[in-house]
Parts: C-alpha cells; sequence; structure tokens
C-alpha cells in the first residue's frame, strides 16, 4: 500500500517547482544536499528505500527555514548513535518538532508512526516522556496550524491515501501511560 516511488513522485510534483527540491533514495546515512555546482537541485536524501526514513526526513525539510535549506543537512548538529543522557536529552529537543511533523505525515498516509530515539549504542532515556512531548507537539500543531509546505503535502498526502483531512486530535491513537513520570 505504501510504495517509495509514489511518495517520491506526490512529493516531485507539490514541491518540485516551487522549491526545486527531490526526494532521492539514499544507500547510507540520511542527509539534506543543497544544490551546489555538482547537482542543480535539492535533495533530501533517505535511507535505503525505507518509507518511513523518506517521512522523517521529509519532516526535517518541512521544518527548516528558507536560510537552512541552503545548508548541508540544514547545518544543524549531530551528534552520532552512542551519545551520553545529556547529549541524547539535546538531540531529543531538537528532534520534538520534525518528529511531530513526521507523525503527522503518518496520519495523513495512514502510515504507522514510530518515535525514534535513535540512539541504540549509547544511553538510553524514557522513550515514552519523549514520545509524550512528540504527542503533545503534535496536539500543538494540529490546533494552531503546521506552516505552509506542511500543509500541502498533509493534503497531498491525503488525498492520495484517502485519509480524513484537516488532521483532528482524534485521529490519535496513542495515548501516554498513566503510571509513568514524565519528567524531562
Amino acid at each position: 500500500m505504501h510504495q517509495i516511488d509514489e511518495l517520491i513522485t506526490l512529493f516531485e510534483r507539490t514541491f518540485f517547482a516551487t522549491y526545486n527540491t527531490r526526494l532521492v533514495r539514499g544507500d547510507v546515512e540520511p542527509i539534506y544536499l543543497p544544490a551546489d555546482d555538482e547537482c542543480n537541485f535539492h535533495r533530501i536524501v533517505f535511507a535505503h528505500g525505507f518509507y518511513a526514513s523518506a517521512l522523517h526526513e521529509i519532516a526535517h525539510w518541512l521544518v527548516a527555514g528558507q536560510r537552512r535549506r541552503q545548508l548541508e543537512d540544514y547545518g544543524y548538529w549531530y551528534c552520532p548513535d552512542g551519545r551520553d543522557k545529556a547529549q541524547q536529552h539535546e538531540f531529543e529537543n531538537v528532534e520534538v518538532h520534525p518528529q511531530a511533523i513526521e507523525w503527522a505525515l503518518c496520519l495523513a498516509a495512514g502510515f504507522t508512526f514510530n518515535v525514534s530515539a535513535d540512539n541504540l549504542g549509547g544511553e538510553q532515556t524514557c522513550r515514552f516522556s519523549f514520545q509524550k512531548r512528540v504527542y503533545d507537539k503534535l496536539l500543538t500543531l494540529i490546533e494552531q496550524g503546521f506552516n505552509e509546505r506542511t500543509e500541502q503535502l498533509l493534503q497531498a498526502l491525503a488525498q492520495h491515501y484517502g485519509q480524513a483531512y484537516p488532521l483532528r486530535r482524534e485521529q490519535l491513537q496513542w495515548q501516554p501511560p498513566k503510571e509513568l513520570d514524565y519528567a524531562v
């Protein structure tokens, strides 16, 4: 049901003419590459043809402003897998907004969302606490609205996959466990 070629085509139809940006399969780590002397368009490179990876990388692009979209990987700090607890908290702070957007994209596409702490070889934090923060951000975005590019893609995905649009709070299936302490 969720074919990566469909997502690539949908993204291109929605954004290429206006933003000169393409969604590209990669063989290694995901990265955003702005147009340069070797390639005349911007590339959102996602990992190994995975649909979930593509949605995650698109979410980062949707969050990035015009200036950041001129920088490799949007000019963001990134510390690879193996982060200590403090680094992991900093990583999660940066990831809350893009993962909330990713969750919205998943809802619009009828695709299952999984929060990603992305630190398999490092110190773990409370996954439910992080997911609760992403959930809360998504609720805020649903209530206050998404930016124009995000709205464009949400509408295109919902139309393509026959999902309800605009997104509503009631579409969220996740309920945070009540017994956990969510202190960050």
